[in-house]
């Protein structure tokens, strides 16, 4: 069982959804990465998503788009993104983590030298957001022979018949884009939210987990009670403009966030859970 279905198994056998924090590599500083993952976990992250820099993020809105600047500016490579992950592994074993980014710096470096790298520096799954599943079989190929799970994108405006291209080819889980429009942007309507999320249940089993749109712990609450994982990126990386010039202050504010949305999760649902007998 890899690492990311492990998790999801913990997490629905607890009654609680897996809270999935996501930090471009390298902002504010490649040094600042390794210990920002490691804080996130101890505040209450059950899987990571590292972002790999890129200096056309057409998903993404302005706030990671910043992020990717500051990130490329002080030079982080998708070789430099491995080895963070590979230092986060000296002291954790069990997290997921999973690299989110485009397909250009994979196509440079090579799928198969990639995938290689990538499995050993210890990443569990990948994101590639410009990489249809029409168009994936090399990619999703090599990441099979070494363990990783390909994860893909869906939107409100996916139609039933390519959500079974998707998933057919995706593994570890689902990831819904919660609104049409870039990460950061809009407000999401829980009631549509949870109506879309029952009707890609009846064509998969993967868990599914929610992203885009997540600003606070409220929101956090709200998608917690009907999804499977809730994605949070704007609201943290946002958080570094606020400390420019201090990562520590970075650092904790990130993990007063993340404590905050976990805490907020998890007391949603235990008002969703049934009462005992």
């Amino acid at each position: 069982m890899s690492r990311i279905a492990k998790r999801f198994a913990e997490t629905r056998a607890s009654g609680r959804a897996a809270l999935v924090p996501y930090v471009t590599a390298g902002d504010p500083a490649p040094d600042v990465t390794v210990a920002l993952m490691h804080d996130l976990v101890a505040a209450g992250a059950d899987l990571l998503e590292l972002g790999v820099p890129f200096s056309d993020p057409m998903a993404d809105g302005p706030v990671i788009q910043l992020a990717c600047e500051r990130s490329l500016a002080h030079g982080t490579s998708l070789r430099d993104v491995l080895a963070m992950v590979a230092a986060f592994r000296e002291r954790d074993r069990e997290t997921p983590v999973v690299l989110m980014g485009y397909l250009n710096p994979v196509e440079r470096m090579g799928a198969e030298t990639f995938a290689e790298a990538a499995g050993a520096a210890g990443v569990d799954g990948v994101l590639v957001v410009d990489l249809p599943p029409e168009e994936s079989d090399e990619l999703t190929g090599v990441l099979a022979r070494v363990g990783i799970d390909p994860i893909f994108l869906v939107a409100p405006t996916t139609s039933s018949r390519r959500l079974e291209h998707v998933t057919a080819a995706a593994r570890g889980f689902i990831y819904y884009v919660s609104l049409k429009g870039v990460t950061g942007s809009q407000t999401l309507d829980p009631a549509e939210l949870g109506a879309r999320l029952s009707s890609i249940r009846a064509l998969t089993e993967l868990p599914l987990g929610v992203g885009f749109g997540i600003r606070d712990a409220q929101t956090a609450a709200q998608v917690a009670r009907v999804a499977d994982a809730v994605v949070v990126g704007s609201a943290i990386v946002r958080l570094v403009e606020q400390f420019p010039a201090a990562p520590d202050q970075f650092r904790a504010a990130a993990s007063a966030l993340v404590r905050e949305m976990r805490a907020a999760m998890d007391d949603a649902r235990m008002a969703e859970a049934p009462a005992p007998v």
